[in-house]
């Protein structure tokens, strides 16, 4: 945690921390997922995300405003991409890896999901982005891990961030927020790409991050740039 504090993008340091205290909560959201109607079909396609998410062109020729438009838009004005995720995520053994099997591959859509995540819910990638996405996909998925990160980067913002800007309420509007959507693991990604993203996130009851634009308008304020800085 100390390591992940100190370089918010140092992103191994995070599935360090999510297998070291998820315990079996991975199990236990595969069997819900499965559950549904909805993860059943994604099942049965077993889609493999990255090269899809990574293939820039046909994202690049979608309407402006669609999913998929928004998406490669982010990724590049970040320097991210879905394959540098599966990189990180594989510099060290894990459990999930240990076995090829119906768990590995929801593993898998988890962390290929990450960064649609952002597009979705509208939060971007500075400190309190994460943290605060973190939160809402606590509350979609579980998992003592994810919920640690999320307590902590707040806790660390807090201590740099002016009160007004009210860090605790941010982070319990993101955990309330992946409550209140619909579960986004469960939706057909591909199908999403084309369509604009206001009706996906309305369709999908993915509400407004209010309490979270706001602190980034407090810190503005008072001379802070959200963006600079780790957790």
């Amino acid at each position: 945690m100390k390591k992940l504090i100190a370089n918010k993008e140092d992103t191994e340091q995070v599935f360090q921390i999510i297998e070291a205290l998820n315990g079996k909560s991975a199990y236990r959201d595969f069997e819900k997922f499965i559950a549904t109607p909805a993860g059943q079909a994604e099942f049965a396609k077993r889609t493999y995300l990255p090269p899809i998410l990574d293939n820039h062109a046909p994202l690049h020729d979608l309407p402006e405003g669609s999913v998929g438009r928004t998406y490669v838009e982010f990724m590049e004005r970040e320097g991210l991409s879905a394959a540098g995720l599966v990189a990180e995520s594989e510099k060290r053994p894990g459990v999930l890896r240990a076995h090829d099997d119906d768990l590995l591959w929801y593993g898998n859509r988890l962390r290929d999901t990450h960064d649609m995540y952002h597009i979705l819910t509208g939060y971007g990638r500075d400190a309190l982005d994460e943290a605060t996405l973190l939160g809402f996909t606590h509350s979609q998925h579980g998992g003592l891990g994810i919920s640690f990160i999320c307590f902590m980067g707040g806790r660390q913002i807090a201590k740099r961030a002016p009160k007004e800007a009210d860090i605790p309420a941010v982070i319990k509007e993101g955990r309330r927020n992946g409550k209140l959507a619909r579960r986004l693991i469960e939706q057909d990604i591909e199908a999403l790409l084309p369509r604009p993203l206001d009706e996906v996130r309305e369709e999908l009851n993915i509400k407004p991050p209010v309490a979270y634009y706001r602190a980034h308008e407090v810190m503005r304020a008072h001379g802070l740039d959200p963006y600079s800085g780790g957790l």
